[in-house]
């Protein structure tokens, strides 16, 4: 899926926009904070009915304005044409529709425009906690297995209300927990299952990217931690059950699994450098690029915010070299530094679009001359 077209109006602070981009390269420059981030944010927007930055819709319109509107004009592999939707008004429920027609779910939509974002804020990734890399997991298989989010959704509900029991300052009745943990253990199982299968063939993807990336010179693994490998989730609930009733949470369940992410066999968090640890997320994200295009079957969209910052030349050129190649669709690089980017794009070759932006204001320019 390419997208041909996007208009914004009052989106974070990009107030209106008209653009058509390139089916292959886009690359915007400007200054921090002028709205490159924002910019991508809006594509992210019509991908997954939220933005990555802030789940606050309302807090997403421009400042003083009371909606926002985001469409998006795509061209499938086909020819076919697919218009996306989304606006909001203040107060009221977020309207999102393809080709004219309101979604009844929006998970209806996820999946439908496969996209993968890198960005600063996926340091997280590493340096955050658990919650950070299950949802790395989960924007992943949410997108090509409906199953999977369906029973995501099950388990995240069945534990809202275990929460809410455990919090009780009644007794409650144990046929009651009951009811909610087998809802969670059936979910559960059904979401543990699919994770481990799809680690199991992520971890040989993502090796590959990082050797390519770093030409070989330092080894990464990645280990799955569940509950649910532990044997029957139920009966792991139900074990769990006194302690969880003086913290008053759940203490057990899928809603805890982890990735352990390594430099050779020790912590990246504690051994990487800022060049390794750039590296060890960059391929991540391209390796959830590779395996959502084999999933799925479609090519997603590849969103490349400020992603060269504390890599050395060889890395950067590695990374485009990648991108680059035929093995990916349309992308979307952003920058403080235009002729930077230029000089890497001209030296890899192949064609591209360039913007400019300054204060939410996006203008298409001319590229560079090759100055060798």
């Amino acid at each position: 899926m390419i997208l041909k077209r996007l208009s914004i109006l009052n989106y974070k602070n990009i107030e209106e926009s008209e653009l058509t981009f390139s089916p292959k390269m886009n690359c915007f420059f400007g200054r921090n904070g002028m709205g490159k981030t924002n910019l991508l944010d809006a594509v992210y927007f019509l991908s997954f009915c939220k933005s990555a930055a802030n789940p606050i819709d309302s807090q997403n319109i421009r400042h003083d304005q009371e909606f926002f509107v985001i469409q998006g004009f795509y061209e499938a592999t086909d020819g076919a044409s697919e218009e996306i939707y989304c606006g909001m008004k203040r107060r009221t429920k977020k309207q999102f529709k393809r080709n004219k027609k309101e979604y009844e779910r929006l998970s209806d939509h996820i999946g439908f425009l496969p996209l993968v974002m890198v960005s600063p804020a996926d340091s997280d990734l590493i340096a955050g906690g658990s919650e950070e890399r299950r949802r790395f997991i989960d924007v992943v298989i949410s997108q090509y297995d409906k199953e999977y989010l369906a029973a995501l959704i099950r388990y995240n509900k069945a534990l809202e209300q275990r929460n809410s029991l455990l919090k009780s300052e009644s007794t409650v009745e144990e046929e009651l927990f009951l009811v909610w943990e087998e809802v969670m253990a059936q979910a559960g199982e059904t979401v543990y299952r699919k994770r481990a299968e799809f680690i199991s063939e992520f971890i040989p993807i993502f090796q590959s990217f990082y050797a390519y990336i770093s030409q070989g010179s330092e080894a990464v693994k990645l280990m799955y931690e569940s509950h649910a490998a532990d044997g029957s989730l139920l009966e792991t609930l139900k074990r769990s059950r006194p302690k969880d009733l003086i913290m008053k949470y759940s203490l057990k369940g899928i809603h805890k699994d982890d990735l352990t992410m390594l430099l050779g066999d020790y912590p990246i968090k504690k051994e990487g450098s800022q060049g390794q640890n750039k590296t060890y997320l960059i391929a991540l994200k391209l390796a959830q690029f590779d395996f959502l295009k084999r999933a799925s079957g479609k090519v997603p969209l590849l969103l490349l915010d400020d992603i060269f910052d504390k890599l050395d030349t060889v890395r950067v050129e590695q990374i485009i070299k990648l991108v680059a190649g035929d093995n990916f669709g349309q992308i979307f690089i952003t920058d403080t530094n235009r002729k930077h980017l230029d000089q890497i794009l001209q030296k890899v070759g192949g064609d591209y679009t360039m913007f400019q932006v300054v204060e939410g204001r996006i203008n298409k320019m001319e590229a560079l001359e090759d100055e060798a």
